[in-house]
């Protein structure tokens, strides 16, 4: 599960002009004290550590701590720092997550692991993290306690993952409890930062955050469906991935559940499904998983999460802030289809 987020996200129509801009200035300046706290004295770290943030990336958690500053006041100086150890920590937990994925490719790049190894890739990844570290330190014991729990909520996240559901555990609760930590997780805490050092105020902050949550979990079932039903060119990555390698997301979980009136298309489906298939397998398996309801049940669950998100924010102080937040709620569910 890869967590994608949109990609023009500041461009929507629906996002107020000015708020956009305002928020691209500030990510102008994250973008710098990214590739500034990067830089190691030795050129091989430095390469590699600056490796995927020069392959691009939508710093969507970066937007969102800045997005949610406006709730306060957007110029408070924290909230750029705040800002790039969001980022940061998202990019260390790309560099772990491809060495585990054995994975080739990310951002359309050759991964960390493939170019210089997995010995590297993982010493990079914990060299971005204590770059992170570095910043977060000056931003207080609050922020710490909170990027120490978030971090081992990410950490949680991927040993579940890994681990799968135990016996006795419903596939399906577990396979929630992932994104929420691995993914959703870090969204909230971005949208909480920015909240809180824009001095938006407790009641604010508790808010977009849980908003944040539930949108993390809408977008990461939206990118999980877009893998079976998507194209390439929307979800930025070849459709059937999750398939191909034997896991399983929303649609191939409601999928699994017993149909009495399912057909030898069902049954042939079930056999396919949570196992390493080949590429005409992966090929079968789309064409099903495509036709069969299950695709129209995930759609449903993303709502259900999507809509959450603005019930959270329809309490939160009307103006372009809190519609550009609705907006990504709107978007969330658009691009599941």
């Amino acid at each position: 599960m890869s967590g994608a987020v949109p990609s023009d996200f500041l461009a929507l129509p629906s996002i107020d002009a000015g708020l956009a801009k305002e928020v691209q200035e500030a990510l102008d300046e994250v973008e710098n004290l990214l590739r500034e706290s990067v830089s190691a004295s030795d050129p091989l770290l430095t390469e590699a550590a600056s490796h995927l943030l020069s392959a691009g990336g939508k710093r969507f958690r970066a937007t969102l701590v800045l997005l949610a500053s406006h709730f306060g006041d957007p110029t408070a100086p924290e909230l750029v720092r705040a800002a790039a150890v969001v980022e940061l920590t998202h990019v260390a937990t790309l560099y772990h997550d491809d060495v585990m994925d054995e994975a080739d490719l990310r951002r359309g790049e050759p991964s960390a692991n493939q170019r210089w190894g997995n010995s590297v890739a993982i010493l990079t990844g914990d060299y971005v993290f204590a770059r992170a570290s570095e910043i977060l330190a000056d931003l207080g014991t609050d922020a710490v306690r909170m990027q120490a729990r978030t971090f081992g909520r990410l950490v949680q996240g991927q040993i579940l993952e890994t681990s799968g559901p135990q016996g006795g555990t419903d596939p399906l609760e577990h396979y929630l409890r992932v994104i929420s930590d691995k993914t959703a997780s870090l969204i909230a805490s971005s949208a909480e930062f920015g909240a809180m050092f824009s001095g938006a105020g407790p009641q604010v902050t508790s808010t977009i955050t849980r908003a944040c949550d539930a949108l993390g979990m809408a977008f990461q079932l939206a990118d999980d469906i877009l893998d079976v039903a998507g194209e390439s060119s929307e979800s930025g990555k070849v459709p059937g991935t999750d398939l191909r390698e034997g896991v399983l997301t929303l649609p191939m979980l409601y999928a699994l559940r017993p149909a009495p009136s399912g057909g030898a298309d069902d049954a042939r489906l079930r056999e396919l499904l949570g196992r390493p298939l080949s590429e005409a397998e992966t090929e079968e398996a789309l064409g099903l998983l495509r036709s069969h309801t299950a695709i129209e049940e995930a759609r449903a669950t993303t709502r259900e999460w999507a809509d959450r998100a603005r019930g959270e924010l329809a309490t939160l102080p009307s103006g372009r802030t809190r519609e550009a937040f609705e907006a990504l709620c709107d978007y969330a569910v658009l691009r599941s289809g």
